[in-house]
């Protein structure tokens, strides 16, 4: 049984499966609420799927971009039951859970989160020639940078504030397909962990870290 687990904005899900195969799922909107919701909800779920947290034979982190509190209550939580269980961990790349549900149309897909400051975060990813990829690695842009790579019949999926979304449409009407917001479930964090999973990829628990595309806002000086 794989525990999977995805705290990278205030949308927090979790998702219990079996060899990729969801049982039990739970999506809520936890705003800044990871540290003291995450556990209690993973016991709600383990409850409600009849499983016991001894049962646990993988765990499953979307490992960012995000925010930076969520990011690091998720990843923290999942490092601590691959140590605790000794068993395999697998970090997934937030973007690529958010583009995954598209796959099979073979479409390029430009998955997008806000990242403040004007600016958004994506990547690339596309279905082709039989195997999933990713063709460009995350990184900070702007909606008006994005406009200028991207290639006719994209798709560009995420969650965005509406000042950007409506942007987003502006700038790409009639070139692309813009998928509106939509809830990012672990169910698909599970699939792609179990895909890494059956070709042995696993990461560290001890060197495993958060994708921050950049620092946060408040930091301390090293003196």
């Amino acid at each position: 049984m794989e525990v999977s687990i995805d705290t990278s904005t205030d949308f927090a899900s979790i998702a219990i499966s079996h060899r990729g195969e969801v049982e039990a799922e739970i999506t809520w909107p936890s705003g800044q609420n990871h540290t003291v919701e995450l556990l209690p909800n993973l016991l709600y779920l383990l409850r409600q799927a009849k499983r016991e947290l001894e049962e646990v034979s993988a765990v499953i982190a979307a490992k960012g971009p995000g925010s930076f509190n969520g990011l690091r209550v998720g990843m923290s939580t999942a490092k601590g039951l691959a140590f605790s269980r000794e068993i395999p961990l697998v970090g997934i790349g937030t973007l690529e859970v958010e583009a995954f549900p598209y796959a099979l149309t073979g479409r390029p897909i430009y998955p997008v989160l806000d990242a403040a400051r004007g600016e958004i975060a994506t990547a690339l990813y596309q279905h082709k020639e039989g195997e999933w990829r990713q063709l460009a690695a995350e990184h900070i842009t702007t909606v008006e940078e994005l406009r200028c790579a991207i290639s006719p019949g994209a798709i560009i999926c995420g969650r965005l504030p509406l000042r950007l979304a409506r942007e987003v449409e502006r700038q790409f009407e009639g070139q692309t397909v813009i998928i509106g917001a939509t809830l990012r479930r672990a169910g698909y964090l599970a699939e792609l962990g179990w895909r890494r999973l059956q070709k042995g990829e696993t990461d560290n628990p001890a060197t495993l870290q958060p994708l921050y595309l950049r620092r946060p806002s408040v930091t301390l000086k090293v003196k």
